[in-house]
């Protein structure tokens, strides 16, 4: 029997073809579907192939994720232990499978060099698949090592500095994903342990890893204190442990030890463009850092649909853009902030388009700064190359939870809504607290018929949006998802309850009230009131007028001719609007 098994779509096998052919000429048994017997059933054969390779290969594509045959596979290769994973063209692999590392073999030609290739290649070596090479073979005896990296502890004795630590963990998280001889659990998943007292062995029995990373975080004034400790999962022990207090400054300097001293401890090589990697900083201005990562804590927890959330952002990044011109991140988030306010608020500002491209010239590799690119082509009408944006952004960072966030919503309001709950699955796999992406993943489930998972993300919406509201009550965006996701498990009466309770407190959020519209037309049946709501939001919100074309929820409303009216008037509106704005806000961009 063969030790390798290779699972894919059909129109996918061409790549299917190089990536047997490639493990057989490096000495793997390699078996697919193109050596069935004759006189054997198929599902006979397939079944035998797969429980009795030690390794199952499952080649991921948008046609892939809907292949019933595929998942199978892959879900039976799951329950046994066996499934490695690769992305073709940038897919998200569906859940459960996406809580499962993937290697990126998106426009992969075959090298056997290719970051992708050499992590999957190794996974296949610690599953115990053998070559014909006695070297090898001995190899791939060893297990391959994996860390988790615990969120790091805030000590400064205030809330507000949670940024910081998380920031920290989340960095030396992206920093030890680099080495591919290292398999590192992902961000989410670590942080499902944030404020809990854990014992480092039962985390590490949990997760299948084999070191779990946990320290502090004491941040005052310009000081710094770090304390990090490296367990292995198995003993307990402490197999490396250290204390850094130092200058603010030196922030960049005290993450590079901690990667290098893992990998000294864990006796890892390093190829040389990783060491590289590890080495690379998006800028060496600690004031600058210490901004982009408040900036990006008020873009992930701000009040969704409240512009003040991208004014406050536009400002933090501004300064931080002005401190160091080179910083690509703080750059894209300015651009995101920009185009968001810009389109979804019709604000007199600029667009993102000029940020995002300092962001490129700096790092053509920011997938971020793609994405006000797309929503400005959109606008164009230029449907093809907002295509080819969105498509570049995913292969850049098919782990981004912006990227996914942004590419549901694409793919969503095109119809596709097969492709899109891919990438909301993924948002929310990559940031659970996110319940504006709970609320997306449920719009998808009620479109798909999904009713056993619709139950489950319409509760994860609840309880998400609850824990956000006791860190700010007048969160009107959460008050809003937890009205819809009342409305989706059947509570019509706590649905109203919560709706005027959040129109009372936050009347002029619009994305909230878009929300409310789609609840009381596609859950409550109450028409008249969803209109009423529709016709004050979306002359408001070229965004929005354009998801209630296509959107799921708005289905029943298509038919009645106040819908049809309402968004022609705001299409008419919106566009005079245009006539008569110019963008006025913008910041330099690097030059030199």
């Amino acid at each position: 029997m063969a030790d390798v098994f290779v699972s894919y779509a059909r129109s996918d096998e061409a790549v299917a073809v190089r990536v047997a052919d490639t493990l057989r000429r490096e000495g793997y048994s390699v078996w697919r579907d193109d050596e069935l017997p004759a006189h054997r059933a198929y599902a006979e054969v397939i079944e035998e192939r797969l429980r009795s390779a030690k390794a199952v290969i499952v080649l991921w594509s948008a046609e892939a994720a809907k292949s019933q045959w595929v998942r199978a596979e892959a879900d039976t290769a799951r329950s046994a232990g066996t499934l490695l994973q690769a992305t073709l063209d940038g897919t998200i692999p569906p859940l459960p499978f996406n809580q499962i590392q993937c290697a990126d073999l998106a426009g992969w030609d075959g090298s056997a060099d290719s970051p992708g290739w050499r992590k999957l290649k190794g996974s296949i070596g610690a599953l115990g698949a053998a070559t014909s090479d006695a070297a090898d073979k001995a190899g791939s005896r060893r297990s391959q090592r994996c860390i988790c990296v615990l969120p790091f502890q805030n000590m400064s004795g205030d809330a507000e500095q949670e940024y910081f630590s998380d920031g920290i963990s989340e960095d030396i998280t992206t920093d030890l994903s680099k080495i591919s001889a290292l398999g590192v659990v992902a961000r989410n998943t670590a942080f499902t342990f944030k404020g809990q007292s854990v014992d480092v062995a039962d985390v590490a029995r949990k997760l299948g890893v084999s070191h779990v990373l946990e320290g502090s975080v004491r941040k005052a004034g310009g000081r710094v204190r770090i304390n990090a400790q490296l367990i292995d999962g198995a003993t307990g022990e402490h197999l490396w442990a250290e204390r850094y207090d130092r200058d603010l400054e030196d922030i960049f300097a005290i993450q590079d030890e901690i990667s290098k001293a893992i990998v000294q401890a864990l006796k890892l090589k390093l190829l040389p463009e990783e060491k590289k990697a590890l080495e690379q900083r998006g800028t060496t201005c600690a004031e600058a850092y210490n901004l982009y990562l408040l900036a990006r804590q008020y873009w992930v927890t701000g009040n969704h649909g409240d512009p003040r959330r991208e004014e406050r952002v536009m400002r933090i990044c501004g300064r931080a853009v002005q401190l160091d011109p080179y910083y690509a991140q703080a750059w894209a988030l300015l651009a995101m902030a920009q185009s968001n306010l810009h389109y979804n608020f019709e604000r007199d500002v600029d667009d993102g388009f000029a940020a995002a491209h300092a962001a490129l010239s700096i790092d053509p590799t920011i997938a971020e700064a793609h994405l006000p690119m797309v929503k400005r082509l959109e606008e164009k009408q230029q449907k093809d190359a907002a295509a080819a944006e969105m498509a570049t952004a995913i292969r850049l960072a098919p782990d981004s939870w912006e990227v996914n966030k942004d590419a549901g919503h694409f793919f969503l309001f095109r119809g596709d809504v097969h492709a899109a709950v891919l990438h909301y699955e993924k948002a929310v796999e990559l940031m659970e607290t996110d319940f504006h992406a709970w609320a997306m993943v449920s719009t998808c489930y009620r479109a798909l018929g999904e009713t056993e998972k619709l139950r489950h993300s319409a509760s994860k919406m609840v309880s998400e949006a609850e824990r956000s509201l006791q860190q700010d009550p007048s969160n009107g965006a959460a008050l809003g998802i937890i009205a819809g996701g009342h409305a989706i498990l059947g509570e019509r009466d706590r649905a109203r309850e919560w709706i005027d309770r959040a129109l009372l407190i936050d009347p002029d959020n619009v994305n909230m009230r878009y929300n409310f519209a789609c609840v009381l037309a596609g859950y409550c049946g109450e028409k008249d009131e969803a209109l009423r709501l529709l016709a004050g939001t979306l002359a408001l919100s070229a965004t929005h007028l354009r998801a209630a074309e296509t959107d799921p929820d708005l289905d029943s409303l298509r038919d009645d001719p106040r819908f049809g009216k309402i968004v022609a008037d705001a299409r008419k509106r919106l566009d005079r609007g245009k006539q008569a704005c110019s963008p006025a806000l913008t910041i330099a961009t690097p030059t030199g």
